[in-house]
Protein backbone atom coordinates (compact mmCIF):
# COMPACT_ATOMS: atom_id res chain seq x y z
CA UNK A 1 0.00 0.00 0.00
CA UNK A 2 1.39 3.37 -1.04
CA UNK A 3 1.60 5.66 2.01
CA UNK A 4 2.07 9.38 2.53
CA UNK A 5 2.68 10.56 6.08
CA UNK A 6 0.88 13.92 6.11
CA UNK A 7 2.52 15.27 9.26
CA UNK A 8 6.11 15.09 10.44
CA UNK A 9 9.06 17.36 11.18
CA UNK A 10 12.81 17.42 10.43
CA UNK A 11 15.21 16.78 13.31
CA UNK A 12 12.25 15.58 15.36
CA UNK A 13 12.94 13.44 18.42
CA UNK A 14 16.59 13.14 17.53
CA UNK A 15 16.23 11.80 13.99
CA UNK A 16 18.35 13.29 11.27
CA UNK A 17 17.64 12.76 7.58
CA UNK A 18 19.21 9.30 7.55
CA UNK A 19 17.18 8.26 10.58
CA UNK A 20 13.93 9.55 9.13
CA UNK A 21 14.43 7.80 5.79
CA UNK A 22 15.30 4.55 7.57
CA UNK A 23 12.14 4.80 9.65
CA UNK A 24 10.02 5.55 6.59
CA UNK A 25 11.45 2.52 4.82
CA UNK A 26 10.85 0.33 7.89
CA UNK A 27 7.14 1.14 7.94
CA UNK A 28 6.53 1.43 4.21
CA UNK A 29 6.07 5.20 4.12
CA UNK A 30 6.75 6.37 0.57
CA UNK A 31 6.59 10.11 1.22
CA UNK A 32 6.41 12.42 4.24
CA UNK A 33 5.02 15.92 4.52
CA UNK A 34 7.66 17.97 6.33
CA UNK A 35 5.96 20.75 8.27
CA UNK A 36 7.55 23.81 9.81
CA UNK A 37 6.53 25.18 13.20
CA UNK A 38 7.30 28.87 13.37
CA UNK A 39 5.99 29.84 16.79
CA UNK A 40 8.04 32.13 19.02
CA UNK A 41 10.09 30.03 21.42
CA UNK A 42 8.36 31.71 24.35
CA UNK A 43 5.15 29.98 23.24
CA UNK A 44 6.77 26.54 23.32
CA UNK A 45 6.89 24.42 26.47
CA UNK A 46 10.59 24.36 27.51
CA UNK A 47 10.18 20.72 28.53
CA UNK A 48 9.77 19.82 24.86
CA UNK A 49 12.56 21.90 23.34
CA UNK A 50 14.89 18.91 23.22
CA UNK A 51 12.60 17.04 20.81
CA UNK A 52 12.64 19.56 17.97
CA UNK A 53 16.11 20.58 16.93
CA UNK A 54 19.76 20.27 17.90
CA UNK A 55 20.16 23.91 16.83
CA UNK A 56 19.28 25.60 20.11
CA UNK A 57 20.01 29.04 18.73
CA UNK A 58 16.94 28.93 16.50
CA UNK A 59 14.22 31.52 17.12
CA UNK A 60 11.47 29.03 16.23
CA UNK A 61 11.21 25.29 16.91
CA UNK A 62 11.07 24.07 13.28
CA UNK A 63 12.15 26.65 10.67
CA UNK A 64 11.39 26.14 7.00
CA UNK A 65 15.08 25.90 6.21
CA UNK A 66 15.29 22.58 8.09
CA UNK A 67 12.49 21.19 5.94
CA UNK A 68 14.36 22.37 2.87
CA UNK A 69 17.57 20.67 4.02
CA UNK A 70 15.83 17.29 3.99
CA UNK A 71 13.89 17.90 0.78
CA UNK A 72 16.98 19.09 -1.11
CA UNK A 73 18.78 15.84 -0.32
CA UNK A 74 15.84 13.48 -0.97
CA UNK A 75 13.34 15.41 -3.14
CA UNK A 76 11.37 12.32 -4.14
CA UNK A 77 10.58 11.44 -0.52
CA UNK A 78 9.21 14.69 0.86
CA UNK A 79 6.34 17.13 0.43
CA UNK A 80 6.97 20.57 1.88
CA UNK A 81 4.78 22.44 4.33
CA UNK A 82 5.28 25.92 5.74
CA UNK A 83 3.26 28.18 8.02
CA UNK A 84 4.42 31.71 8.75
CA UNK A 85 3.13 33.32 11.92
CA UNK A 86 0.15 35.40 10.70
CA UNK A 87 0.70 37.90 13.51
CA UNK A 88 3.99 39.01 11.96
CA UNK A 89 4.15 41.60 9.18
CA UNK A 90 4.53 40.13 5.73
CA UNK A 91 3.07 36.72 6.56
CA UNK A 92 1.20 36.41 3.27
CA UNK A 93 4.25 37.57 1.32
CA UNK A 94 6.34 34.92 3.07
CA UNK A 95 3.77 32.30 2.15
CA UNK A 96 3.75 33.49 -1.47
CA UNK A 97 7.54 33.27 -1.62
CA UNK A 98 7.55 29.78 -0.13
CA UNK A 99 5.07 28.56 -2.73
CA UNK A 100 6.84 30.27 -5.62
CA UNK A 101 10.42 29.32 -4.84
CA UNK A 102 10.44 26.38 -2.44
CA UNK A 103 7.87 23.87 -3.77
CA UNK A 104 5.61 24.32 -0.73
CA UNK A 105 2.26 22.52 -1.08
CA UNK A 106 0.81 22.81 2.44
CA UNK A 107 0.38 25.43 5.14
CA UNK A 108 1.46 23.85 8.39
CA UNK A 109 1.94 23.31 11.09
CA UNK A 110 -0.05 26.21 12.55
CA UNK A 111 0.50 25.92 16.31
CA UNK A 112 0.20 29.33 17.94
CA UNK A 113 -1.26 30.98 21.01
CA UNK A 114 -3.86 32.85 19.00
CA UNK A 115 -7.51 32.28 18.12
CA UNK A 116 -7.36 30.86 14.62
CA UNK A 117 -10.25 33.03 13.45
CA UNK A 118 -8.17 36.13 14.25
CA UNK A 119 -8.45 38.52 11.26
CA UNK A 120 -4.76 38.26 10.38
CA UNK A 121 -4.95 34.47 10.45
CA UNK A 122 -8.10 34.49 8.34
CA UNK A 123 -6.32 36.61 5.71
CA UNK A 124 -3.50 34.07 5.53
CA UNK A 125 -5.84 31.11 5.38
CA UNK A 126 -7.94 32.69 2.65
CA UNK A 127 -4.80 33.15 0.60
CA UNK A 128 -4.02 29.48 1.17
CA UNK A 129 -7.49 28.66 -0.15
CA UNK A 130 -6.83 30.72 -3.27
CA UNK A 131 -3.63 28.76 -3.85
CA UNK A 132 -5.19 25.38 -3.02
CA UNK A 133 -2.97 24.84 0.02
CA UNK A 134 -4.48 22.70 2.79
CA UNK A 135 -3.88 24.07 6.29
CA UNK A 136 -2.89 21.90 9.28
CA UNK A 137 -4.13 23.33 12.60
CA UNK A 138 -3.00 22.26 16.09
CA UNK A 139 -5.48 22.70 18.97
CA UNK A 140 -4.86 22.43 22.71
CA UNK A 141 -7.09 23.49 25.61
CA UNK A 142 -5.47 25.45 28.46
CA UNK A 143 -6.70 23.36 31.40
CA UNK A 144 -5.71 20.16 29.61
CA UNK A 145 -2.17 21.42 29.02
CA UNK A 146 -1.05 22.69 32.42
CA UNK A 147 2.68 23.11 32.84
CA UNK A 148 2.66 22.36 36.57
CA UNK A 149 4.12 25.76 37.37
CA UNK A 150 3.28 29.41 36.91
CA UNK A 151 6.59 30.07 35.13
CA UNK A 152 7.28 30.56 32.30
CA UNK A 153 3.62 29.85 31.50
CA UNK A 154 0.82 28.23 33.45
CA UNK A 155 -0.30 26.27 30.38
CA UNK A 156 0.38 25.72 26.71
CA UNK A 157 -2.84 26.23 24.78
CA UNK A 158 -3.00 26.72 21.03
CA UNK A 159 -5.62 27.81 18.53
CA UNK A 160 -8.62 28.42 20.75
CA UNK A 161 -11.60 26.11 21.13
CA UNK A 162 -13.45 23.91 18.69
CA UNK A 163 -15.77 26.90 18.24
CA UNK A 164 -12.87 28.85 16.72
CA UNK A 165 -12.40 26.02 14.21
CA UNK A 166 -16.08 26.04 13.27
CA UNK A 167 -16.05 29.80 12.78
CA UNK A 168 -12.97 29.43 10.61
CA UNK A 169 -14.59 26.75 8.46
CA UNK A 170 -17.41 29.21 7.77
CA UNK A 171 -15.11 32.18 7.18
CA UNK A 172 -12.85 30.31 4.73
CA UNK A 173 -15.11 27.91 2.80
CA UNK A 174 -12.59 27.62 -0.05
CA UNK A 175 -9.78 26.50 2.27
CA UNK A 176 -9.30 22.89 3.34
CA UNK A 177 -8.36 22.53 7.01
CA UNK A 178 -6.81 19.51 8.72
CA UNK A 179 -7.76 19.30 12.41
CA UNK A 180 -5.03 17.95 14.66
CA UNK A 181 -3.92 17.44 18.27
CA UNK A 182 -5.68 16.90 21.63
CA UNK A 183 -7.94 19.95 21.41
CA UNK A 184 -9.37 18.62 18.16
CA UNK A 185 -9.48 14.86 18.69
CA UNK A 186 -11.14 15.03 22.10
CA UNK A 187 -14.27 16.10 20.20
CA UNK A 188 -14.74 12.66 18.70
CA UNK A 189 -17.05 12.21 21.68
CA UNK A 190 -20.04 14.37 22.66
CA UNK A 191 -18.62 15.25 26.07
CA UNK A 192 -16.36 17.88 27.59
CA UNK A 193 -13.63 15.62 28.98
CA UNK A 194 -11.10 17.15 26.61
CA UNK A 195 -11.41 20.54 28.24
CA UNK A 196 -9.42 19.21 31.20
CA UNK A 197 -7.84 16.00 29.85
CA UNK A 198 -5.38 15.88 26.99
CA UNK A 199 -6.13 12.24 26.16
CA UNK A 200 -9.60 11.18 27.36
CA UNK A 201 -10.21 7.44 27.10
CA UNK A 202 -13.83 7.04 28.19
CA UNK A 203 -16.27 5.37 25.77
CA UNK A 204 -17.36 7.61 22.91
CA UNK A 205 -20.70 9.35 23.16
CA UNK A 206 -21.91 9.56 19.53
CA UNK A 207 -22.72 12.93 18.03
CA UNK A 208 -19.48 14.72 18.95
CA UNK A 209 -18.36 17.92 17.29
CA UNK A 210 -16.06 16.15 14.83
CA UNK A 211 -18.95 14.05 13.56
CA UNK A 212 -21.25 17.06 13.29
CA UNK A 213 -18.68 19.27 11.58
CA UNK A 214 -17.74 16.59 9.06
CA UNK A 215 -21.42 16.49 8.11
CA UNK A 216 -21.70 20.28 7.79
CA UNK A 217 -18.35 21.40 6.36
CA UNK A 218 -16.82 19.79 3.26
CA UNK A 219 -13.57 21.69 3.94
CA UNK A 220 -12.80 19.84 7.20
CA UNK A 221 -10.34 16.96 7.16
CA UNK A 222 -8.86 14.90 9.98
CA UNK A 223 -5.08 14.74 10.46
CA UNK A 224 -4.83 11.32 12.09
CA UNK A 225 -1.42 11.82 13.69
CA UNK A 226 0.09 11.55 17.14
CA UNK A 227 -1.16 10.01 20.37
CA UNK A 228 -4.20 12.26 20.41
CA UNK A 229 -5.65 10.63 17.31
CA UNK A 230 -4.88 6.99 18.03
CA UNK A 231 -6.22 7.45 21.57
CA UNK A 232 -9.42 9.00 20.22
CA UNK A 233 -9.94 6.39 17.52
CA UNK A 234 -9.31 3.58 20.00
CA UNK A 235 -12.04 4.75 22.40
CA UNK A 236 -14.70 2.91 20.38
CA UNK A 237 -13.50 0.82 17.47
CA UNK A 238 -16.96 0.20 16.02
CA UNK A 239 -17.86 3.89 16.18
CA UNK A 240 -14.57 4.84 14.53
CA UNK A 241 -15.12 2.43 11.65
CA UNK A 242 -18.64 3.75 11.05
CA UNK A 243 -17.43 7.36 11.20
CA UNK A 244 -14.72 6.70 8.62
CA UNK A 245 -17.13 4.84 6.35
CA UNK A 246 -19.55 7.76 6.59
CA UNK A 247 -16.79 10.19 5.53
CA UNK A 248 -14.21 8.08 3.70
CA UNK A 249 -12.61 11.04 1.93
CA UNK A 250 -11.86 13.08 5.08
CA UNK A 251 -9.45 10.95 7.13
CA UNK A 252 -5.75 11.30 6.33
CA UNK A 253 -2.85 9.11 7.38
CA UNK A 254 -0.29 11.05 9.39
CA UNK A 255 2.16 10.23 12.18
CA UNK A 256 3.82 13.25 13.84
CA UNK A 257 6.16 10.64 15.28
CA UNK A 258 7.96 7.50 14.13
CA UNK A 259 5.85 4.55 15.28
CA UNK A 260 3.39 2.40 13.35
CA UNK A 261 0.47 2.30 15.79
CA UNK A 262 -1.98 4.15 13.57
CA UNK A 263 -1.39 1.91 10.55
CA UNK A 264 -1.75 -1.21 12.69
CA UNK A 265 -5.02 0.07 14.14
CA UNK A 266 -6.44 1.14 10.79
CA UNK A 267 -5.55 -2.16 9.19
CA UNK A 268 -7.42 -3.95 11.99
CA UNK A 269 -10.66 -2.16 11.01
CA UNK A 270 -10.89 -4.22 7.81
CA UNK A 271 -11.95 -1.24 5.73
CA UNK A 272 -12.77 -1.66 2.02
CA UNK A 273 -9.66 -1.40 -0.19
CA UNK A 274 -10.81 1.88 -1.77
CA UNK A 275 -11.26 3.46 1.67
CA UNK A 276 -7.80 2.27 2.72
CA UNK A 277 -6.27 3.72 -0.43
CA UNK A 278 -7.93 7.03 0.27
CA UNK A 279 -6.80 7.06 3.87
CA UNK A 280 -3.16 6.22 3.16
CA UNK A 281 -2.63 8.58 0.24
CA UNK A 282 -5.60 9.40 -2.01
CA UNK A 283 -7.43 11.80 0.30
CA UNK A 284 -4.33 13.93 0.79
CA UNK A 285 -3.37 13.84 -2.87
CA UNK A 286 -6.87 15.07 -3.76
CA UNK A 287 -6.37 18.32 -1.83
CA UNK A 288 -2.71 19.04 -2.58
CA UNK A 289 -2.00 21.65 -5.24
CA UNK A 290 0.58 21.10 -7.97
CA UNK A 291 4.10 22.27 -7.26
CA UNK A 292 4.55 25.84 -8.42
CA UNK A 293 8.03 27.09 -9.15
CA UNK A 294 8.59 30.63 -10.43
CA UNK A 295 11.69 31.12 -12.55
CA UNK A 296 13.25 34.15 -14.21
CA UNK A 297 13.83 32.38 -17.51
Amino acid sequence: MYKIDAHNHPYYHGRDLKGMLANMDKYGVNKTCLLSWEAPMNEVDPRTWWSFSPHLDESVPVPLRHCLEYADQAPDRFILGYAPDPRKPGAIQRMKAAVATNRVQMCGEVKLRVQYDDPDAVDLFRYCGEMGLPVTLHFDYPEAQLSGTDYPRRNYWYGGSIDALERLLKLCPETNFLGHAPGFWCHISDDELGLTQAYPKDPVIPGGRIERMLERYPNLYCDCSAGSCITALSRDKAYTKNLILAHPDRFIYARDYYDNRLAEFMDSLDLPPAVQEGFYHGNLEAILPPVRITTTE
